[in-house]
């Protein structure tokens, strides 16, 4: 702890600019990058006085105040900035690379209740014959009712070949069972719901890009190919981003190697620009690009690269505007900084931070809408979404089909 302390201190004179001689004060230093130790002195003092008056003694370990410190000092910088604790740090790096230990299920916390979504083919939850709506009311004997969703993923979650014990409700038998589940390594593909919206035109969704999203991608097309494919459908609606290798990777699928993906400009360093990757392309297949107000990061990369060489139409409402560049630094206590050290410009010069980007052709629906469009579309998991389902109409699934389908029309009327 002392370390960890120490280290902290450490990184407070770094931030604050370090030891300045005099010959620095002369050069025009504001007074608290001057002297960095007043400035410590005063954060020092308040330390002192929460661990020694404070009420609630198990909050005011010097890990914890430390900790909320840090979490405090990266969150008045941005909204894009902060520090990850160990665990967070970890699910972090196993997100982004698209495996986990686990059991193969996907959950959501509905009436108060643990429900699974969806159930990943081939894995220990689908071996042991749980299915999409059994509800979890048990996880290794603790009431899921009283624990948050957060909660009941990390106990689902564990080493390999470790065992969960499940309690399962199930209404269309109106009966519960118990099971114990061998947890096992499960790869997550981020593009889901590969299949038809229309005849010839093909559909799938990227919830996130991660490190397999590209090799994900090729498989998807190959499977849609084996078929007539006049069209194809990427929907981006609310992924919030990934990795922007993935990105650049995803859209060199349909971008000429070479051309200008993305520019990155920061603070006193040169312009970084990534180009189109050498790789198995289709320059030629009609898109539309689904977009809404929470596709963000990456997703607006891609969606901008493809925007700009006329490679796809976009469709939807202005996405988020999340255009800078966080780095991820690992810290010794197994937790990391999150740091914005850059902002993303368009290969036609567009800067996506705090704009984003506009569709080709603006959809718009309400909040209500926009929320009922996200729960069907999460809702379906691996289904292909339907533009019609009772009372839900997805408008703008609708519209890029339509946009498609004129499409073919007028390459069939050229030929």
């Amino acid at each position: 702890m002392r370390r960890h302390f120490f280290l902290f201190l450490f990184c407070m004179v770094l931030l604050s600019g370090g030891v300045v001689s005099g010959a620095e004060n002369s050069a025009g230093k504001k007074p608290d990058e001057e002297l960095p130790y007043k400035n410590l002195s005063v954060f020092m003092e308040s330390l002192m006085l929460l661990r020694a008056k404070y009420v609630d003694t198990e909050k005011i370990s010097y890990e914890n105040l430390l900790r909320a410190a840090m979490r405090g000092m990266m969150q008045e910088l941005d909204p894009f900035s902060s520090y990850e604790e160990p665990d967070d740090f970890k699910n972090t790096v196993e997100d982004s690379m698209g495996k986990f230990p686990g059991i193969g299920v996907v959950v959501t916390s509905r009436d108060d209740a643990l429900e699974i979504v969806s159930v990943m083919e081939d894995g220990p939850a689908a071996k042991s014959g749980l299915r999409s709506g059994d509800l979890i009311l048990e996880i290794d004997g603790k009431n899921t009712r009283m624990m948050f969703l957060d909660e009941c993923v990390k106990m689902m979650k564990g080493p390999v070949g470790a065992k969960v014990k499940l309690k399962i409700y199930r209404r269309s038998s109106d009966s519960t069972k118990n099971v114990e589940i061998e947890r096992a390594v499960i790869a997550v593909s981020s593009v889901k719901a590969v299949g038809w919206v229309a005849n010839r035109i093909g559909y799938l969704r990227i919830t996130q890009f991660t490190a397999t999203t590209a090799s994900d991608l090729d498989k998807a097309l190959a499977k849609l190919k084996k078929d007539k494919l006049d069209g194809l459908i990427i929907d981006l609606r609310n992924n919030p981003g990934g990795l922007l290798t993935a990105a650049i990777e995803t859209v060199s699928r349909f971008v000429e190697k070479g051309k200008l993906v993305v520019s990155i400009e920061g603070r006193a360093e040169k312009t970084v620009r990534h180009n189109a990757v050498n790789c198995t392309k289709d320059l030629d297949l009609p898109i539309v690009v689904l977009i809404n107000e929470n596709s963000a990061s990456a997703a607006e990369i891609f969606s901008a690269c493809m925007q700009d060489y006329k490679r796809a139409i976009l469709v939807g409402a202005r996405s988020f505007g999340k255009g800078s560049v966080q780095v991820i630094i690992p810290l010794s206590d197994g937790g990391a900084l999150r740091i914005t050290t850059a902002k993303y410009y368009t290969p036609g010069r567009k800067e996506i931070h705090g704009r984003g980007v506009d569709p080709d052709i603006a959809v718009n629906t309400s909040p209500a809408g926009s929320t009922a469009i996200a729960h069907h579309v999460g809702m379906r998991g691996d289904k292909v979404p339907l533009v019609q389902d009772g009372k839900y109409r997805d408008v703008q699934l609708e519209r890029a089909i339509e946009i498609l389908k004129g499409v073919t029309i007028f390459r069939q009327a050229e030929k």
